[in-house]
């Protein structure tokens, strides 16, 4: 794991943060993404799995498609991603196909998260970089389960 530049990691993990309160008030699971590419926001997403009747529709999914698009290519080489949770292992897999250049997440996510099923799914050149905003991503994702008990 490594970490760039905390206060850049902090500024875009925010934008993220502004997503997943997006997810939350469509009462989707809270979680926000970000794709950055040479200082220009190229994707954003939120879950939308509940509005779209969609598994797949995570936000990183979203965000992948979004960026994806903006390039017009499928190869995500010198962009960064920031998420609210640690992927799951289908969007860490996704990231790793799209050769993502790095992967910034906040919360670690122990019921679902990439680490449970494999070690390593993204790209060999991939750097990850977890824990920027922890609390406030957890915090999230706590209080929106804990309204739904």
């Amino acid at each position: 794991m490594n970490k760039i530049d905390d206060n850049l990691d902090e500024r875009y993990m925010r934008i993220a943060l502004d997503e997943a309160h997006k997810a939350a008030e469509a009462d989707e699971v809270p979680v926000g993404a970000v794709i950055l590419c040479r200082g220009t926001i190229i994707g954003r997403g939120h879950n939308l799995t509940e509005t779209l009747t969609d598994v797949t529709a995570h936000a990183e999914m979203q965000a992948i498609t979004a960026a994806a698009s903006y390039l017009g290519g499928k190869y995500l080489i010198d962009c960064t991603l920031y998420v609210t949770v640690e992927p799951c292992l289908m969007c860490a897999a996704a990231l790793g196909w799209s050769q993502i250049s790095r992967v910034v997440w906040g919360a670690d996510d122990p019921k679902r998260g990439y680490h449970l099923f494999c070690e390593n799914p993204f790209h060999k050149k991939t750097i990850l970089a977890k824990g920027v905003l922890a609390d406030e991503c957890a915090a999230l994702m706590s209080d929106f389960f804990r309204k739904k008990r």
